[in-house]
């Protein structure tokens, strides 16, 4: 499916060195607010006071984190559950005071503001529980990368396979650095948005990719800068409903879903918005300079052309 058709090939690979070179600067500063200023976990990982509320009328979510910011709770997960009229609040650990102490002044405050507010439930996290949910959340992002990495290996000969992997660790470094430069909170729902993310990457890269070694065999006159610069072009429309379709989606979930789904969704903001950069002057950039070239796609013993080839017919 294509909106329109580019009959002339746009030259990306002439301005690669210098996008590369902003990838770089930019790769590192995400690094080095990770190191100096790290990641701010939520109450998921550093553990606190889970609570919940319930209600006589529809909760005003809004009033519930204004009562909490006035007892010095600056950055708290508010959201409903179940019903509108039930809310989940989880608190961070304060030193000095116990589970049964915030949950006391807590529901002091929201009182204040509604007197018929019951509480029904509350729990203290421990710190024990959320290094287990830290420990497993990375074991689950060195899975997805281990896992793309097998996968890239096996579909592609190793210098694609490189240069996907390198575009998928530059998209999860630079979504972490904006946290860490923000200090925007990172819950397991941030976690899952960076999931989805690398998924979300290597797909494009795939696809260019796959166009990039059927033009190596179409067109044999043709440059490998050539080919690669034709093999996005012809992926542009593609790309633009694709990427503009789910974007659409997370804004929609940026600027209307609330505080509950605000750094999910921006998380997946910032990962389409690079994921599509990286794709074409990360991912394709780096291919070109590892020197991929027709003869990559002849197998030992094989000849090109040969109909056994299983390399033959890619399907884009």
């Amino acid at each position: 499916m294509e909106f329109f058709r580019i009959r002339r090939d746009i030259p990306f690979m002439k301005h690669a060195l210098i996008l590369n070179a902003i990838s770089i600067i930019t790769f590192v500063l995400a690094v080095f607010f990770l190191v100096t200023r790290g990641l701010h976990l939520s109450v998921e990982f550093t553990g606190g006071t889970v609570m919940e509320v319930s209600y006589q009328q529809t909760a005003d979510l809004t009033k519930v984190r204004n009562a909490l910011g006035g007892l010095g709770y600056a950055d708290v997960q508010v959201q409903n559950f179940g019903t509108s009229r039930d809310v989940m609040i989880r608190l961070p650990v304060r030193q000095g005071e116990s589970s049964a102490q915030v949950s006391e002044q807590v529901m002091k405050a929201l009182r204040a503001d509604e007197p018929t507010v019951q509480m029904r439930r509350t729990e203290f996290v421990g710190p024990q529980v959320g290094q287990e949910l830290a420990a497993d959340g990375l074991k689950a992002l060195a899975f997805v990368v281990v896992g793309i990495l097998i996968y890239l290996s096996i579909r592609f000969e190793w210098k694609y396979a490189v240069a996907g992997a390198i575009a998928n660790l530059h998209d999860v470094v630079i979504i972490l650095g904006f946290f860490a430069f923000f200090q925007w909170e990172f819950s397991l729902a941030v976690l899952a948005a960076v999931l989805a993310v690398l998924g979300y990457s290597v797909n494009e890269s795939v696809v260019i990719f796959d166009r990039i070694r059927e033009s190596f065999r179409r067109y044999r006159k043709m440059t490998p800068v050539q080919v690669i610069d034709h093999a996005i072009t012809s992926t542009i429309s593609r790309t633009i409903i694709t990427h503009a379709s789910t974007q659409a989606m997370v804004l929609s979930m940026l600027w209307f879903g609330g505080d509950t789904l605000h750094y999910f969704a921006m998380a997946l903001t910032i990962g389409i918005l690079f994921g599509i950069y990286s794709s074409v002057f990360v991912a394709a950039a780096i291919a070109m300079w590892l020197g991929v070239k027709r003869e990559d796609l002849i197998k030992p013993g094989r000849k090109e052309g040969d109909p056994n080839d299983p390399n033959a017919g890619a399907v884009v």
